[in-house]
């Protein structure tokens, strides 16, 4: 029984580091600490980080829903447990950039973010693709984008903005007018990586993660409709955007994802 089970730590140790799931603190290394403690974390967006979330603050076991942004959470929550970080979720299935700036004043502005985390774009495209318009309505997709950055940053000078870029696969409901599709969000995506720029933001860069990983696994298993992501895509998603900001944030390099 003592030899399975050591096979089994053992075993289970080598999986996590192939899988970039160890610490420098597993690794016996020095933990940078965090600069600041009481940071408030702010994932603002669509469905996809929505999540199914509960709209009771006081239930915290459903506060942030069951996507990228709850793993992140819980994975950065565990680990600084003593640095009082918090973790708000306020995305809403459905909303477009314009949805975002309508409630920014309640959801954001007086959420008082430190760090401020916006995936939303492909909802934009849809109310294209639905209504098939003359024209896909970009400039104002960006003017409203631009507002609500530029009210966080008015209101913190030193927000740490982390750009989510959109993204969009063939399936069950993408599949009709998928060009348009495609091409309405890579536009989109354009704008995103142009206000990062303009604003100093960490971009996380979805869609070449989606791509790479698609190339010898079905799209399905990671996107399930063409829009929305699975369970495991969620997981990419959390460690991808920690791979990204820890850039910023260092105390966040106590993870080794490759």
């Amino acid at each position: 029984m003592q030899s399975s089970r050591r096979t089994f730590i053992k075993t289970s140790t080598l999986a996590s580091l192939s899988l970039g799931l160890v610490t420098d603190a597993l690794a016996g290394s020095t933990n940078p600490t965090p600069d600041k403690n009481s940071l408030v974390f702010l994932f603002q967006g669509d469905s996809i980080t929505d999540g199914n979330r509960g709209r009771d603050q006081n239930d915290l076991n459903h506060t942030m829903g069951h996507g990228y942004a709850s793993n992140i959470a819980a994975r950065i929550g565990a680990d600084f447990a003593h640095n009082d970080f918090h973790f708000y979720n306020r995305g809403i299935s459905g909303n477009t950039v314009a949805n975002l700036k309508a409630r920014w004043q309640t959801d954001a502005l007086d959420i008082k973010p430190d760090v401020l985390s916006i995936l939303v774009g492909v909802n934009d495209t849809n109310a294209y693709i639905r209504d098939i318009a003359p024209g896909d309505p970009l400039t104002q997709f960006e003017t409203d984008y631009r507002s609500i950055l530029t009210q966080s940053r008015q209101q913190n000078p030193d927000l740490l903005i982390v750009l989510g870029l959109p993204f969009v696969y063939p399936g069950s409901r993408t599949n009709e007018h998928f060009d348009l599709w495609k091409n309405s969000v890579n536009q989109r995506k354009e704008i995103v990586l142009k206000l990062a720029a303009e604003f100093n933001a960490v971009v996380v860069d979805y869609p070449v993660m989606f791509d790479k990983v698609i190339k010898d696994t079905s799209v399905n298993y990671w996107i399930w409709d063409g829009v929305h992501p699975t369970v495991p895509a969620h997981e990419l998603m959390a460690r991808e955007w920690i791979k990204q900001v820890r850039e910023r944030l260092k105390f966040l390099k106590i993870y080794k994802y490759k």
